[in-house]
């Protein structure tokens, strides 16, 4: 009882993170309502590809475009105790039709006698300014690519920020649905909610927006994806989900429910810090531009974190836009060759369906496949010098293709279904229907004018356009420059040096949008930095992943 006595009267939110992705877990509601007091509970479901399938789902029936797990899955079981609780649910499980998930949630509570309230933030939606967003030739951010053709574009949806979610919880809301915003502003919006932070407050806006991305993940910062996984293994079966406290000066603990399995540390919490953000002195959001070169990560207590030490740098001037488009028809299976020389034989396989299937396009007079990918896994030649076991007997063999047309695409499938009487032997394969080709969605990062996004906050009985006004452009601050140490100080009097696998010294995490992927690397120890720093250059790197990009 102390302890929840200290929470209050320090000014402490406690808000947990349920949902990573769309399609997690249903365990994170059950544990935070058993440990009580939570003020929040945030959901977050939308990957970049995941606006595609919305849209598709919407185009079919209107009333859909949502994850609907949110609401069956999550507020139709637990709405009394919901209710009962006072705790607030913000969820961006709104997809691209936020309205309609609004909607389906005051149907159930209305049915259920409750008086709870719910708010939708829309204006992330670009389509009904799409031809607007093209004329403005916007590039694509990483590749500099012209945008994709007007008709073959699923989806266009700006990254919203917090400042919406917390003028929907000031209008009283207990719930609030979002289209697409970070993944982070459903933390971030509480906490402007909560501790009155403006626009200006810099540092608090990088604080709450640390916290936001370190739940933002569910059990990723809890012991899942771990490094050292081999020390809580036992116990992920029953993962807790995290819970961020957080206090209106920016300094936070991540921590657990109680008795839940799993781990809050040092290496989980630094791990879940270095995902998905890849410069660390410049990573940007709609409300702040972060720096977390200066965070510290700090164990207090067993399974408790503290973090602090986030610098905001500046407000970008645009909204990151994220646009997918349809481009061609991909196909893939996955079969196992056993016996003597499984790798070699696999391959020969793999190439008589292509041969086979590249024979009859052409005889069509049909364009070749766009992309082809072998891959035999558990051959050591595939992976070159990063081989480190002896050959194997037991390969499994992945063939997949791309093509503009659907039916070529299923073609190779075919052959591959038919080729297995005139292969060498040891095939085997499990039971079922040949596997069908799928839209290839490809992403599309863009920035876009702020004004495009016309942001409002639906309650049950009215619509209001966002109050708060956009950032002015100002300058941006300096991120802290680190200095790293050489290995050769560092070294100075050593007599021997040994080889050891990375993960002796650090902790690692990777992390993907679309199909841009990074990795972050947190050294166990100070001194252990140097080393890593100058092992783990652009060149080395490249090399290790390699074989990834070999055309086969």
């Amino acid at each position: 009882m102390m302890y929840w006595w200290w929470r209050e009267a320090d000014g402490l939110i406690r808000i947990g993170g349920a949902t990573g992705y769309w399609g997690e877990a249903d365990m994170a509601l059950p544990q935070f309502m058993a440990q009580g007091n939570l003020d929040f509970i945030v959901f977050d479901y939308l990957a970049e590809i995941t606006m595609s399938i919305l849209a598709r789902a919407k185009a079919g029936d209107p009333e859909k475009g949502y994850a609907t797990d949110f609401v069956t899955g999550v507020v139709s079981p637990h709405l009394a105790a919901i209710a009962q609780s006072g705790v607030k649910l913000i969820s961006n499980a709104g997809g691209v039709n936020p309205e309609a998930c609004g909607e389906a949630i005051r149907q159930l509570i209305d049915t259920a006698g409750l008086s709870l309230t719910v708010a939708v933030v829309t204006g992330d939606d670009l389509m009904p300014q799409l031809d607007k967003l093209l004329n403005s030739d916007p590039s694509e951010m990483f590749s500099g690519e012209t945008p994709p053709p007007r008709e073959s574009i699923a989806s266009a949806n700006a990254y919203l920020g917090a400042f919406p979610i917390a003028e929907a919880l000031n209008l009283g809301a207990d719930i609030v649905v979002t289209g697409r915003c970070v993944d982070s502003a459903v933390t971030l919006g509480a906490c402007i909610h909560q501790f009155g932070w403006q626009r200006e407050d810099l540092d608090l806006l990088a604080a709450g927006s640390l916290a936001g991305h370190l739940i933002e993940c569910g059990p990723q910062v809890t012991g899942g994806n771990y490094t050292d996984w081999h020390e809580v293994h036992e116990t992920l079966h029953e993962v807790g989900y995290p819970i961020a406290e957080i206090a209106a000066d920016g300094s936070m603990v991540i921590t657990k429910p109680w008795g839940t399995g799993g781990c809050v540390t040092r290496g989980t919490v630094g791990e879940q810090l270095l995902y998905e953000i890849g410069d660390p002195t410049h990573y940007e959001l709609p409300d702040v531009i972060c720096d977390f070169t200066a965070v510290q990560v700090q164990q207090i207590e067993s399974d408790r974190v503290a973090v602090s030490g986030a610098r905001g740098l500046g407000v970008p001037e645009c909204y990151k836009a994220s646009i997918t488009w349809a481009d061609g028809w991909r196909v893939g299976m996955i079969g196992f060759y056993v016996g003597a020389r499984a790798a070699e034989k696999a391959r020969i396989f793999a190439d008589e369906a292509i041969r086979r299937a590249r024979r009859k396009l052409s005889a069509m007079g049909a364009p070749d496949y766009v992309d082809v990918a072998v891959e035999v896994v558990g051959d050591e030649s595939h992976w070159g010098d990063s081989a480190r076991y002896v050959r194997s007997r037991e390969v499994a063999v992945k063939v997949g293709c791309r093509h503009s047309d659907r039916r070529a695409a299923d073609l190779l499938m075919r052959e591959l279904s038919g080729v297995g009487l005139g292969a060498p032997p040891g095939f085997c394969a499990f039971a079922g229907t040949r596997p069908k080709s799928s839209p290839v969605i490809r992403l599309f990062s863009a920035l876009v004018d702020r004004s495009l996004a016309e942001v409002k906050i639906h309650t049950a009985d009215q619509v209001l356009p966002s109050a708060t006004p956009s950032p002015a452009p100002a300058a941006v601050r300096q991120a802290e420059q680190a200095d790293v140490p050489s290995t050769a100080t560092q070294a100075a009097g050593d007599t021997t040096v040994i080889e050891v696998p990375l993960e002796r010294l650090a902790w690692a995490r990777s992390g993907d949008k679309g199909d841009k992927a990074n990795i972050g690397v947190m050294a166990r120890h100070p001194d252990f930095l140097p080393w890593i720093a100058a092992v783990l250059t652009e060149d080395y790197v490249a090399s290790r992943f390699a074989h990834f990009m070999a055309s086969p």
